[in-house]
């Protein structure tokens, strides 16, 4: 009950309070040329940088150059210009759906995980 309640309140398709927000973070997003899988920190979630590591390195690179772009635009305190401005889309939630599910999989036939959590 509760885990339908909690996906039901974050899906923007069904909740119309979720979709206000994901249209306001878009648009912030969009004004520094950022996409909102860009948000995703590689080293606080282990999944996420085996989901970066699977993709291919042209959309790695962008990724980082979107970044860098935004960092100096933030800097510059300017926004880019409308014709620049790309459309909201994903490209890292499928591959890290998939290795999600991988991670799943491996801990319920009882395996190693194939990482662990070290500090550095």
């Amino acid at each position: 009950m509760l885990s339908s309640l909690s996906a039901w309140f974050v899906n923007p398709r069904r909740n119309p309070l979720a979709r206000l927000h994901r249209n306001a973070v878009a648009s912030r997003l969009r004004k520094y040329g950022l996409r909102y899988d860009d948000l995703y920190d590689p080293y606080h979630d282990l999944d996420i940088k085996e989901a970066l590591a699977r993709l291919p390195r042209e959309v790695v690179d962008a990724r980082n150059q979107r970044l860098k772009r935004a960092m100096d635009l933030s800097m510059k305190h300017q926004y880019l210009p409308d014709d620049v401005q790309t459309p909201f889309r994903s490209y890292l939630s499928d591959m890290l759906a998939l290795v999600k599910k991988e991670r799943a999989e491996r801990e319920a036939l009882g395996a190693l995980p194939l990482y662990q959590r070290t500090i550095p």
